[in-house]
């Protein structure tokens, strides 16, 4: 959990931060847009081999060498002499994030038995409530202080005690836990899989820097050739020796297949919104960093609040129709929120702002906690790791697309010679036309939503499992793993 955390407030404490960097640091606008991109980049292409790596090498190991090196990254970029040196420094925390994060789900899903597995996502969600808030504050109130006269560079260098205390408590707690049989490390899978998303998401980041040129538009098209011979790859791969880099057998599972597809739109909407918002507030309006910062505390509590609340109470009653809700509750937030930026315009105040944000929140957080434990309900344990390292995966490359996309649903409507007085109602502008675009991209999340099993397997399956005692722990865990998979009764959907 203190991983996901520092994952998530890495993530939106360098977006409140944005402009300090381009003040202080003389970044261009591509140096910041790379900034954020170089990240999601690395992250999205490391995610599905970060998580095969632990579940052949352990999970715990590899979560810490994940957290000491994602540590050593962000003193890196804590210390960076030129934008150039911080953007290499963000690809290579992308890169340990990689290694990182696939673990905490995995570890999750591997250690804890399916009845207890409900009130660790409720924890997950909470966290993730908990990192959204702490990230835009911290950001803030780093920037506004300027602690020892470093400027932006604290929002980096913050990582540093919690990812130390991360690594020595992940070493005495954590259990090492692996697949129950011996997997290799599909080589040609990684390259694949890298070589796709970056034949993808590059051209679309920088798309609009470069003035879209016909080679981007190509890349994009060959990303789909990558990707199909990726899946004739992995099929014969599995088909040889059963240690396919992506393990394609995961979307005959209905709930895996479905969550999916949601997890990558909805990363696209997240991707759009939190980006432009935060040019919204700070070049838009012109407010400074700590009342930008404030601004979204309506909107974390409620998403924490509402993840507990969701897994807990709320799921186990009514199934798929909370994830639904949450889409359509979502959307209203993104709706009132566009009306009140389109009646109060350079005049609105943060507490105007706090209705459409709850909304928004509870929305929110109707949906990722839930949505994490239903996609992985139903996964057999020996793929965990690569099943959480794609669960990651494709919300990351969503979070990627719906940052290229921010060209054109926000940039594509802003004149690129504006004066000082016309820079307010442009950005207001197209504040609002962006979000027109997030509230159709959560309708469009609404019907995928349909293809989710009614009932979440996991609560079904916690009913006949709750009495089997906790999974065996250290050196017996990886054969009791096993056993447990092959005695378990099977999941009802």
């Amino acid at each position: 959990m203190t991983a996901a955390f520092m994952d998530l407030v890495d993530v939106t404490i360098v977006n409140i931060a944005i402009p300090s960097i381009q003040r202080e640091a003389g970044a261009s606008l591509a140096q910041i847009q790379w900034i954020t991109a170089g990240y999601a980049l690395a992250f999205a292409a490391g995610l599905i081999t970060g998580g095969r790596l632990g579940d052949i090498h352990g999970r715990k190991r590899v979560f810490l060498i994940g957290i000491g090196g994602f540590t050593v990254a962000s003193a890196l970029c804590g210390l960076a002499a030129n934008p150039e040196m911080l953007v290499a420094a963000r690809v290579l925390q992308g890169a340990m994030a990689a290694l990182m994060v696939p673990q905490v789900l995995s570890i999750v899903h591997a250690t804890f038995p399916a009845h207890e597995r409900g009130k660790v996502f409720g924890l997950f969600g909470a966290v993730v409530g908990l990192g959204a808030v702490s990230g835009p504050l911290l950001g803030a109130l780093l920037t506004e202080w300027n602690l020892f006269g470093l400027e932006w560079r604290s929002i980096f260098l913050i990582n540093l005690p919690v990812g130390l205390a991360g690594l020595i408590l992940g070493g005495r707690f954590i259990t090492e836990s692996k697949a129950p049989r011996a997997l290799k490390l599909d080589l040609v899978g990684v390259a694949l899989v890298t070589l796709g998303l970056l034949t993808l998401l590059y051209p679309l980041t920088r798309g609009r820097e470069l003035g879209w040129p016909l080679w981007g538009y190509l890349s994009m098209a060959g990303a789909l050739v990558v990707f199909a011979a990726l899946v004739a790859y992995e099929r014969r791969k599995g088909a040889r020796d059963g240690s396919p880099l992506v393990e394609l057998s995961l979307f005959k599972v209905k709930s895996f297949a479905a969550g999916i597809a949601v997890q990558t739109v909805f990363g696209v909407a997240l991707g759009i919104f939190f980006l432009v918002w935060t040019l919204y507030l700070q070049f838009g309006l012109g407010w400074r960093p700590l009342k930008a910062g404030l601004t979204g505390v309506p909107f974390s509590i409620a998403v924490s609040v509402a993840a507990g609340v969701s897994v807990q109470q709320l799921v186990p009653r009514f199934g798929r129709k909370v994830l639904q809700a949450g889409a359509l509750v979502m959307a209203a937030g993104i709706l009132l929120y566009l009306w009140e930026a389109d009646r109060y315009g350079l005049s609105i105040t943060p507490w105007q702002m706090a209705l459409p944000l709850v909304v928004m929140g509870v929305g929110m957080g109707l949906i990722v906690a839930p949505l994490t434990d239903a996609v992985l309900s139903e996964v057999p344990r020996e793929h965990s790791g690569s099943a959480s390292g794609l669960i990651n995966t494709v919300q990351q490359m969503g979070n990627a697309l719906g940052l290229g996309l921010v060209s054109v649903v926000f940039y594509g409507v802003i004149d690129e010679h504006l004066s000082p007085a016309e820079t307010g109602p442009a950005y207001v502008n197209a504040f609002q036309h962006a979000l027109g675009w997030v509230a159709g991209v959560m309708a469009v999340i609404f019907l995928l939503m349909s293809a989710l099993p009614k009932r979440p397997a996991q609560h079904v399956e916690g009913a006949t499992e709750a009495a089997a005692p906790a999974p065996e722990q250290a050196a017996g865990q990886e054969q009791a793993a096993g056993q447990e998979k092959a005695a378990a009764p099977e999941p009802v959907s």
